[in-house]
């Protein structure tokens, strides 16, 4: 009897061509660190219920090995399942086969369908992200994170011509060789600037690996660069780019054009850690000979200890004279649950105290920095986005720049 219905089950599953269709469908980049959406669609050409367990061969990068979905369909009918992926490398993710077992309600026997294989999708930058806060500052609910006021850049000495002197031109821009040539008093005008370059320069060494939540603090450096570039343009100003470790990469100068967000995300795209300890004698002479024009760096690197900023400080000090630049680093929050936690014996409380002296040591690196007319943003990975626009819209309000 089990035999008969074995065969009968057999027959009914293995008889006929195409009887399961189905249909990938990818976005055509996954957003690093974010929920990115993958859907299936799924034919039933059977002329009964079919029961299918789909197993997808999803990118080696997930490590995931026991992925599995099931679902019933109907006869031919179509029906889309959907499942989410949460990338936290940049990078090319290779899917395989999509495989698909269907059975009929005796389910005894299973027939698979091999479909849609060999599909790739590059992981970019966080632009879910990036798109959160376009949406926001397209609302105008932006200045519900940051700084409301926003002051009107001008006045610079970029030149644009010499005229004659009329009533109420400003003395100090008398040009006095212009003047003994024509003689008659002229003076220098200047044009109102209505942009100032915003670079965003990224630490890439072996101290932006540390890990957090799934994605490493360089990639957090990434995201937050992509995010800041775009809300430097929409506000008028010039967005750039640069990386660092052994020597000087993925540059892009400061401009307001249309294709400077692509330029940036593909240059993002790039960005990968040499595990190097971070050479910025070379950052500083790269700043000095190509950005000429004062401007805002925001320095995205980490610092743990003193000694370590004293190494780099000579430097900070040289940029800090041409520029304003604000250096960011990062909280180390797992020192939080040591420093929180009741300590009960000996090795408990030695923990405690070294994760209390290495807290303070990045108290004690915000005010050096300070002392020496340094900006500085000490925050969590995942506040860093957020923060870093604060600081932007801050200095903006104030007229630093």
């Amino acid at each position: 009897m089990v035999l008969t219905f074995f065969f009968l089950d057999f027959l009914i599953v293995f008889i006929g061509k195409n009887r399961i269709e189905a249909q990938r469908i990818l976005p055509d980049k996954f957003s690093n660190g974010d929920d990115n959406t993958v859907q299936i669609n799924i034919t039933n050409n059977y002329p009964f219920i079919t029961h299918c367990t789909i197993i997808d061969e999803i990118p080696v990068q997930f490590q995931v090995r026991d992925f599995e979905l099931n679902l019933k369909l109907s006869p031919r009918k179509t029906k889309s399942i959907t499942y989410n992926l949460k990338p936290t490398q940049r990078g090319e993710y290779h899917f395989g086969s999509l495989n698909i077992y269907a059975s009929s309600v005796l389910g005894l026997v299973a027939k698979r369908f091999t479909l849609e294989s060999n599909a790739m999708v590059p992981t970019y930058p966080s632009f879910k992200q990036l798109r959160k806060f376009e949406l926001l500052n397209i609302n105008n609910t932006l200045q519900d994170y940051g700084i409301k006021k926003i002051r009107r850049i001008g006045h610079t000495m970029e030149f644009e011509q010499i005229k004659d002197y009329v009533l109420g031109d400003d003395l100090r821009t008398i040009n006095w060789k212009a003047t003994a040539k024509k003689n008659s008093l002229m003076v220098n005008q200047f044009q109102d600037e209505k942009s100032q370059p915003i670079y965003s320069i990224i630490d890439k060494g072996r101290v932006m690996k540390m890990p957090f939540d799934g994605l490493s603090l360089l990639d957090y450096a990434i995201n937050a660069t992509l995010v800041m570039s775009s809300i430097a343009l929409k506000k008028h100003d010039k967005a750039g780019m640069m990386s660092f470790s052994k020597k000087v990469e993925n540059v892009v100068v400061a401009q307001r054009r249309t294709s400077q967000m692509r330029m940036i995300l593909e240059s993002l795209y790039n960005v990968k850690t040499d595990y190097f300890e971070s050479d910025f004698s070379r950052l500083y002479a790269n700043i000095k000979r190509h950005i000429t024009h004062r401007s805002l760096i925001l320095l995205y690197t980490n610092f743990e200890t003193m000694d370590g900023l004293n190494r780099q400080l000579p430097y900070l000090k040289a940029i800090a004279k041409s520029h304003l630049i604000v250096v960011i680093f990062f909280k180390n929050t797992e020192l939080n649950t040591v420093i929180n936690d009741k300590a009960e014996t000996i090795q408990q409380v030695y923990d405690k105290v070294i994760a209390e002296k290495f807290a303070f040591e990045k108290r004690l690196i915000v005010n050096e920095l300070k002392n020496y007319g340094i900006y500085s943003i000490l925050t969590t990975p995942e506040n860093l986005t957020i923060d870093t626009i604060n600081k932007y819209l801050e200095i903006k309000s104030r007229g630093l720049l």
